[in-house]
């Protein structure tokens, strides 16, 4: 990888669509990381960021396909390298991906989830990782660049793996994550005022949508073990929150008592979003995988429903009927490892 980065001239940087803050977090650390060392480096995304990143360092210099698609396309045609960061496939950088499998640069692929698909040329893939912010920061000590690091790369990390563990309270047991934060203190960074910008700073009609959607859009499923949050085009007309605010909506309903699988079914322009969550040795990665299309973690994963809310409602239904008893089980066990 040092070898490649060396030589290359010019170097893009991509995220996944939607990108959250691990996506943006990882890029952008490579982005100032790139920068010092005197490279012509570009952020690209496929669409916006939500607004609670915008303060990232370097966040106003990414160069966002929905809104420029021909800059975004000409610098991907342009680049001899192209880091391909939190994301496994081509699919997901959406409208980006053709635009991605033709450029005759070579790819390099740092990312931390399951079964990567073989686009790029070398594959830096560590699923176990809490995060991809957290891959770069070991790849840029692998490099023998610790020194190297700036105090923006820090915060870029640090948010990026803050924001991939729900604030270190999943994906988040190795005690080797926790050194590395320790490291980006050493670099100045403020942990205590990421964690605020990420996670306690929200509009009035965010936190009013809140209170709609666990009172009107919630359901507590027990004999299933699992929550689901259903929220329509019509909620988002009535609490017109910005995009990416729901960040965090999924894992509300595993704070219940017995609750150890939540489904969060948002609906978009032509899709159904959906994003799962568990505790425990619950995979809610399978049913992303055999219901909506989609994968990641074994806690933490999503995919997509191109169809009606209620077909994927449906769907839903029939995938707790099927993992009833793996979820009862896992219940079973979460309560008997608490007493």
């Amino acid at each position: 990888m040092a070898s490649l980065l060396d030589r290359a001239e010019h170097v893009v940087l991509v995220g996944h669509t939607s990108p959250d803050g691990d996506a943006l977090g990882a890029t952008l650390a490579m982005w100032h990381f790139l920068k010092s060392k005197g490279k012509d480096a570009t952020v690209v995304m496929p669409n916006a960021f939500p607004d609670t990143l915008s303060w990232l360092p370097g966040a106003k210099d990414v160069v966002l396909h929905s809104a420029d698609a021909g800059r975004a396309e000409a610098v991907m045609a342009a680049a001899d390298v192209i880091c391909c960061l939190d994301f496994n496939a081509p699919k997901r950088v959406g409208a980006l991906g053709d635009a991605l499998v033709a450029s005759g640069a070579v790819k390099l692929m740092v990312d931390h989830h399951p079964d990567p698909e073989g686009f790029c040329g070398l594959v830096i893939s560590h699923p176990e990782l809490s995060s991809t912010s957290e891959l770069v920061f070991r790849l840029i000590c692998a490099m023998g660049c610790w020194y190297d690091l700036s105090y923006e790369s820090a915060v870029c990390i640090c948010t990026g793996m803050m924001t991939d563990t729900g604030g270190f309270t999943y994906n988040a047991n190795n005690p080797e994550t926790y050194y590395i934060v320790g490291k980006l203190l050493e670099k100045g960074i403020d942990k205590d005022d990421i964690y605020r910008r990420v996670f306690n700073t929200q509009t009035e009609v965010r936190m009013r949508l809140v209170g709609h959607m666990l009172t009107d859009c919630m359901a507590v499923l027990q004999d299933y073990a699992s929550a689901v949050i259903i929220l329509t085009k019509d909620d988002f007309a009535k609490y017109p929150i910005r995009k990416g605010e729901t960040e965090g909506f999924v894992n509300m309903p595993l704070s219940i008592k017995g609750i150890i699988f939540s489904a969060f079914m948002r609906e978009d322009k032509d899709m159904i979003k959906v994003s799962l969550r568990s505790v425990g040795d619950f995979p809610c990665n399978e049913v992303a995988q055999k219901y909506f299309g989609g994968g990641g973690h074994k806690n933490a994963s999503g995919g997509e429903y191109y169809g009606s809310m209620d077909e994927a409602r449906d769907l839903l239904k029939k995938a707790l009927f099927e993992f009833q008893d793996r979820l009862l089980q896992a219940r079973r066990e979460n309560e008997e490892a608490a007493k």
